[in-house]
């Protein structure tokens, strides 16, 4: 994506599509790494290769997910590819926000705490 290689994105998106048919497939995108208009791009190209989610983040990245990334997301991916927010959901508000921003899932280890009232670290 950094290297203006879409067409290449595209396509390897494709061949995973292929050979995982009848699985699901969620393409991870480190947004902390991609401008508005890089986002904007991988969220056609991963509608047009048949991906089924779309995720904000691996963890390992500089930042997680953002509320602008998810809003951004709806707005610019297909009808069959749902979001999954991932990184830096904290709170059981935080969750909430994500989700009325139109995350699908949620990725975070402390969900059921987070659920229940407390805060992701909280043990």
């Amino acid at each position: 994506m950094k290297n203006g290689y879409f067409n290449a994105v595209l396509d390897e998106i494709k061949a995973v599509r292929k050979v995982c048919e009848g699985k699901i497939l969620k393409v991870i995108v480190e947004t902390c790494y991609l401008n508005e208009d890089e986002k904007i791009r991988i969220c056609g190209i991963v509608t047009e290769a048949g991906a089924d989610f779309i995720k904000t983040s691996t963890g390992f990245g500089t930042a997680g997910a953002t509320l602008a990334d998810i809003e951004l997301f709806k707005r610019h991916v297909g009808p069959n590819v749902r979001i999954k927010a991932a990184g830096g959901i904290k709170t059981r508000e935080d969750l909430v926000a994500f989700i009325n921003a139109g995350a699908d899932r949620i990725g975070t280890s402390s969900a059921v705490k987070l659920l229940a009232g407390g805060a992701a670290g909280e043990y």
